[in-house]
């Protein structure tokens, strides 16, 4: 299926529930011209199209108390597809940010934890996945340069 062509309404209203995911219809409708039924018609129309997935709360790590940071190499079982690795780190909250990579590993994964013993037992976790051959972790000292809007 090909990207869904959005007019300028749809668009607005994606920017809006990006921005706040909780927003009404009605709070939503006041920032575009449109009524609260108006709102919610597209919004059925775009979960229906598959241009919104879902509903999510967005955690913020370090309010949890997560300031451990590592950066793990993760090497997968022959023929895992990276659909198969992302439905194996979405079930751990600690992985913050995963991306497949060229080179030895497969993937390089962003965890947060609130120690080393934290960290180490979320590696376990994650080396115990059926597509998980192996993993090789650093962890971060210090960021030195993080430029926002690229994370």
């Amino acid at each position: 299926m090909g990207p869904v062509p959005l007019d300028d309404l749809d668009e607005q209203i994606v920017a809006h529930l990006i921005r706040d995911a909780r927003a009404s219809y009605a709070e939503i409708g006041t920032g575009v011209g449109l009524s609260a039924p108006a709102v919610k018609r597209r919004v059925d129309r775009l979960r229906g199209t598959g241009v919104i997935k879902g509903f999510t709360a967005r955690i913020d790590p370090h309010a949890l108390g997560w300031t451990t940071e590592a950066l793990v190499e993760v090497y997968c079982e022959p023929r895992t597809t990276p659909a198969a690795l992302l439905k194996c780190l979405e079930r751990h909250p600690e992985v913050v940010r995963a991306e497949t990579v060229t080179g030895k590993a497969d993937a390089v994964v962003r965890l947060l934890a609130a120690d080393v013993r934290h960290l180490e037992t979320v590696l376990e976790r994650i080396r115990l996945e059926s597509v998980v051959r192996e993993t090789h972790s650093t962890v971060v000292l210090s960021r030195l340069l993080e430029r926002p809007g690229n994370g």
